[in-house]
C-alpha cells in the first residue's frame, strides 16, 4: 500500500510563523514535506529555509520539493539530515545569524509509520522504532532492561496504566523467546492486559509503543534542546510554531515557552494552544491530539510591553 500522509494543522502554522518572501525560516522536522513546501512557496529570491530531520528519507521528499519549484526567484534551501536537537549547531555551521521562524510538528508522518521499522503495531515486521540504521533498537530495550526498568519506561512515556503488567507479561515472554518483531511484542502486551482494554477505541499496544519509541530516541531530551536552541536563534519579532500531539511533549513544550515569557523573552501569541478545525479533524481524524503553540520573540526582549500584537484568528483547545 503507497505510503499517505496528511500534513496536520498547515494554515494555522504557516499562518503563525507568517514568513515575508526575505526571511530566514527553519523546518525543524521535514516529515512528509507539507510544511516545508507551504514554507518554500511564501520565500522569494532573498529568502533562506533550513529543513532538518533525522531521517533522510524526509530529507530527500524535501529535497524533490524543492527541485518542483521551478521559480527563478527561488530561495536558497539548506537540507540538513540531521537531529533537530542540533539546532543550533547547524546554524553555526551553515552560517546564519538569527531567525525570523522555526517550525517543529512532533507528529509522525505516514510514511515512517509505512516504513519497516516497527513503528506501527498493526504489522509484523522488525522491532526496530529507529530513524536511520544506527542507535539502539527497542528490541534491544525489550529484551535486556529489567521489569522495573520496562514498567517505569511504558508508565512514564507512555502513561500506560497497566504498564506493570505489560513489563511482567513482557519478561515472560522473552523468557521463551527473544521478542524482535512488533507481533510478538504486541502479543505480550495483549496477555499483560484485561480482556476488556482489549476492545477500546485506542489499541491497547498504542502507549506501550509510543514509550518505547520516546526512549530509543531520546525524543525529550531531543525536544528541550532543540526548543531551547530555536529561542536563542529567534529574531526580534520571530516566532517559533511547536505542534505536538501527546499531554507528555506538550507539558514540556507549555512549561518552556511560559519560562521564556516569564524571563521577558517574548510571549505566547495566542496564549491558548490552537487546535485543528472540524473540517481537518472529519478528513483526518489522526489529527484530533494536535496542538498548535505559538511564541513571538520581542522587539526588545527586555520590555514585553513592545511586542508585536496578534491579529489572527484561530480555533482553541
Amino acid at each position: 500500500m503507497e505510503a499517505k500522509h496528511a500534513t496536520v494543522l498547515l494554515a494555522e502554522a504557516i499562518e503563525a510563523l507568517a514568513p515575508l518572501k526575505n526571511d530566514t525560516i527553519v523546518d525543524a522536522t521535514l516529515g512528509g514535506a507539507g510544511h516545508f513546501a507551504a514554507i518554500l512557496a511564501r520565500l522569494g529570491g532573498d529568502g533562506t529555509i533550513v529543513g532538518i530531520d533525522a531521517d533522510p528519507e524526509a530529507v530527500e521528499r524535501a529535497r524533490a520539493e524543492y527541485a518542483a519549484d521551478r521559480r527563478e526567484a527561488r530561495p536558497t534551501a539548506h537540507l540538513v539530515n540531521d537531529n533537530f536537537r542540533n539546532l543550533a549547531h547547524i546554524l553555526e555551521r551553515l552560517d546564519l545569524g538569527k531567525v525570523q521562524g522555526v517550525l517543529f510538528d512532533l507528529g509522525w508522518s505516514g510514511y515512517q509509520i509505512s516504513a519497516p521499522r516497527g513503528f506501527s503495531f498493526q504489522r509484523d515486521e522488525p522491532l526496530l522504532m529507529t530513524y536511520g540504521e544506527n542507535g539502539e533498537t527497542a528490541a534491544q530495550v525489550v529484551n535486556s532492561a529489567s521489569e522495573a526498568e520496562l514498567a517505569d519506561l511504558i508508565f512514564n512515556y507512555g502513561e500506560e496504566r497497566f504498564a506493570r503488567g505489560i513489563a511482567r507479561s513482557i519478561v515472560i515472554a522473552r523468557a521463551h523467546e527473544r521478542i524482535l518483531t512488533t507481533g510478538a511484542l504486541v502479543a505480550a502486551i495483549m496477555s499483560g492486559t484485561p480482556n476488556w482494554y482489549h476492545h477500546r477505541r485506542i489499541h491497547p499496544a498504542t502507549k506501550t509503543f509510543q514509550a518505547l519509541r520516546i526512549a530509543v530516541n531520546d525524543e525529550l531530551g531531543a525536544l528541550k534542546e532543540g526548543v531551547s536552541a530555536a529561542l536563542a536563534a529567534l529574531a526580534a519579532g520571530g516566532r517559533l510554531a511547536v505542534i505536538s500531539f501527546h499531554s507528555i511533549e506538550d507539558r514540556i513544550v507549555k512549561k518552556m515557552l511560559r519560562a521564556a515569557e516569564d524571563s521577558g523573552l517574548g510571549s505566547l501569541s495566542p496564549k491558548k494552544p490552537l487546535v485543528p478545525s472540524r473540517a481537518e479533524l472529519a478528513a483526518n481524524p489522526r489529527a484530533r491530539s494536535a496542538k498548535l503553540r505559538v511564541f513571538e520573540r520581542s522587539m526588545q526582549p527586555a520590555d514585553s510591553a513592545l511586542l508585536i500584537p496578534s491579529t489572527h484568528h484561530y480555533t482553541y483547545a
